[in-house]
């Protein structure tokens, strides 16, 4: 399969021809079933959002950016500012669904800007305007994504040596699944491939990670996919590799970068992050400059969200797997900190430390 036939297999979110929907891959029934789901309503698009039939902070954002035109678009009132308020009503709704990826509230807050800004214009030619900033929101992700895997791809052919393929390591799914193409941790490798290189050249190693299996059902899914050598490992089998000296490299992606570098994602990152300090293994955290919160000061103050216990005792089980009523904690993110990291790399450029110093040079945050 060519990478073009490969990605529109799984392109992750569009519009529907009659724009009347958001259509996108459920991504809950993933590997057993490549099913797409078109998305008509604000209630089918909050759930799909918050029970991660879509996910990914960058395709969480280009979801919501449709979600808010498609909606919009269905708005009976010729009289601006009753549109205006039902643009921030909407708006407010599906930014409710998850707090942690501030790509959704990005997303959202630059189509209410857009929606203010043209206020001049008659409400059924706004409704066009949203259609149009939603698609160069999806089309930007893409050249974000391309942006990245261009300096990841750097980044790699330093550590190439002939007859070796390099060991990467990634967590959860940072792949073309979780953005609107190529991905953000994924984006090195994919473009690797563009490149002409061989998916034996690389040696994607995924963990599983637990308790949704995003790195099982998505990464490994994805990359197998693509021809890609890949092995998926449980979450607890990374420090193994690490002292065996098959990882050469680990990129992960984020949901949120704090102004000093502090970077939320899938929990286990920060265990990732910890056993790639003491094996001395370059970590880096992939972001879009739009994830990076240059007015959250720290990973203090990125709020983590608590997920449903069932998910870790019942989710993939015929029968529960733990004692019934035991207390389950199961935050979906954990906040690695900047000392840990190597490097940020962003569409923009990468960043090292001190992080806060980095993003201001390359203008991120204006």
């Amino acid at each position: 399969m060519t990478t073009d036939a490969f990605f529109e297999k799984v392109l992750t979110v569009r519009l529907t021809p009659d724009r009347k929907g958001v259509d996108i891959i459920d991504q809950t029934l993933l590997p057993g079933t490549v099913k797409r789901i078109v998305l008509s309503t604000r209630e089918e698009i909050w759930e799909a959002i918050r029970k991660l039939r879509v996910r990914g902070a960058p395709a969480i954002g280009v979801c919501a950016a449709y979600a808010l035109a498609v909606t919009s678009a269905a708005f009976e009132t010729e009289d601006m500012d009753d549109f205006l308020a039902k643009v921030h009503e909407d708006a407010e709704y599906y930014a409710s669904s998850r707090p942690t990826a501030v790509n959704l509230f990005w997303a959202l807050r630059r189509m209410e800007n857009t929606a203010r800004e043209n206020a001049q214009m008659s409400v059924a030619q706004l409704k066009e305007r949203l259609y149009e900033e939603a698609q160069a929101i999806r089309d930007e992700d893409v050249n974000i994504s391309l942006g990245i895997g261009r300096i990841g791809f750097e980044l790699l052919k330093d550590l190439k040596k002939e007859g070796k393929s390099i060991g990467i390591l990634t967590h959860c799914n940072a792949g073309t699944l979780a953005t609107a193409k190529y991905g953000t941790a994924t984006a090195p490798v994919y473009y690797a491939l563009d490149k002409g290189w061989a998916g034996t050249d690389m040696h994607v190693y995924c963990d599983e990670t637990r308790p949704l299996l995003q790195g099982a059902r998505l990464t490994s899914f994805e990359l197998s996919s693509a021809g890609v050598t890949t092995t998926l490992q449980c979450d607890n089998m990374a420090s193994l590799q690490m002292k065996m000296g098959n990882i050469d490299i680990i990129f992960t992606g984020c949901d949120r970068v704090a102004r000093n570098g502090d970077s939320a994602n899938k929990i286990g990152t920060s265990a990732v992050a910890i056993l790639a300090a003491y094996y001395h293994i370059p970590f880096y955290i992939c972001a879009p400059s739009s994830t990076i919160d240059m007015e959250c000061p720290t990973g203090e103050q990125i709020p983590i969200e608590m997920r449903d216990g069932s998910e870790v005792t019942d989710m993939w089980y015929k029968e529960p797997m733990a004692p019934r009523g035991i207390n389950v904690f199961n935050p979906a993110f954990d906040v690695t900190d900047h000392s840990l990291i190597t490097g940020i790399i962003t569409e923009r450029g990468l960043c090292r430390a001190p992080f806060d110093k980095a993003f201001e040079e390359l203008g991120i945050g204006r």
